[in-house]
């Protein structure tokens, strides 16, 4: 029989359709298989087309003084870096000016290079250039709430290729962002605990959806995943903000993504994926009953009727059987 299940960090309701279940393999990637050289004329974010790209706010070079990872101003910005942050109601209109950061993180000169097939200290320096740039966003007194995110493959959103990631900060922050601090804010006034440290130690005590554990960070299927092998990533040390990251977590978490993505790439044939960094509004920093993680979401299904109706998901996949089935996949 099917189930309703509930994430209690979330308040999310997801239908675990018994009835349409797939195995895991079942969702291999059926995309076509691409070679791509290391370098392509035609690519911005390849080396020797700078040119064609914004000038760099951030950038890491090799011992030959050649970069190795560059971050540029979104030349296609959703928001801008110029301006106030004026709030206009008449009616039922309102609206905020749109400014911000709006950055492109292109993390390595190589165009086919790929996080599961990167070395951990590429994959280290990655997300050090992550906390940097999120440190640099949060001192804009406009902002209050930054994301990093990546989206690999068409499916994804990914309009070029080239190996890259996002930062965007804006001055507002999303209504289901706001929804899920008041519940765990809510959880904790009840509980005197967080809800995603419960989370945690629940997966850990029960290991049915774990995938990877490593010494700081835990990659797991949670209990109601919204789509077949939805993850998250948790820092088993308790900390609201992902500025909060040390040096020891950032080597042990690209150990931890190398691995997690590495599994999915093998396991589903290099599935096209999301991955968020949810980290607490810059002005709810301090609070106890906030936990910042990842979300990694392979794009393997459709959004379709009953889930825009209804907000709802349909998962068609058992979250248990995916995670064994990531579990048993042996990453050298």
């Amino acid at each position: 029989m099917p189930e309703i299940r509930q994430n209690i960090a979330t308040k999310e309701w997801v239908v675990i359709s018994t009835e349409r279940a797939k195995r895991p393999e079942d969702f291999k990637s059926t995309k076509e298989k691409r070679t791509l050289s290391e370098i392509s004329e035609k690519c911005p974010f390849c080396p020797g087309n700078e040119h064609m790209t914004p000038y760099e706010t951030y950038v890491v070079k090799d011992e030959f003084n050649k970069w190795k990872i560059r971050v540029i101003p979104n030349k296609y910005p959703a928001v801008v870096q110029e301006g106030t942050v004026e709030y206009r109601s008449e009616g039922i209109k309102r609206c905020v000016s749109g400014v911000g950061t709006a950055e492109v993180i292109i993390e390595s000169n190589k165009h086919n290079d790929i996080l599961p097939l990167m070395p951990e200290k590429d994959i280290e320096q990655i997300i050090k250039v992550y906390k940097e740039r999120y440190i640099a966003a949060e001192k804009d007194k406009r902002i209050k709430m930054i994301i990093i995110f990546k989206n690999y493959g068409e499916q994804a959103g990914a309009s070029i290729e080239h190996p890259h990631s996002q930062l965007i900060a804006i001055p507002v922050v999303p209504f289901h962002i706001r929804y899920r601090i008041e519940e765990a804010m809510r959880y904790y006034d009840e509980t005197g605990e967080c809800v995603f440290c419960k989370m945690l130690n629940e997966e850990l005590r029960y290991q049915e959806r774990i995938v990877v554990e490593t010494g700081h960070f835990v990659s797991f299927v949670p209990y109601a995943a919204l789509a077949p092998f939805h993850m998250w990533v948790l820092p088993r040390r308790h900390m609201e903000s992902f500025g909060d990251i040390n040096d020891n977590e950032i080597t042990d978490l690209a150990k931890n993504l190398k691995i997690t993505l590495s599994k999915l790439y093998i396991g589903l044939d290099n599935p096209d994926y999301n991955y968020v960094i949810r980290s607490v509004p810059v002005n709810e920093k301090g609070k106890e009953y906030y936990h910042w993680y990842i979300t990694i979401m392979p794009r393997l299904t459709k959004t379709a009727g009953f889930e825009i109706g209804t907000g709802m998901s349909i998962n068609s996949s058992l979250p248990e059987n995916d995670a064994k089935f990531l579990r048993e996949i042996k990453v050298r």
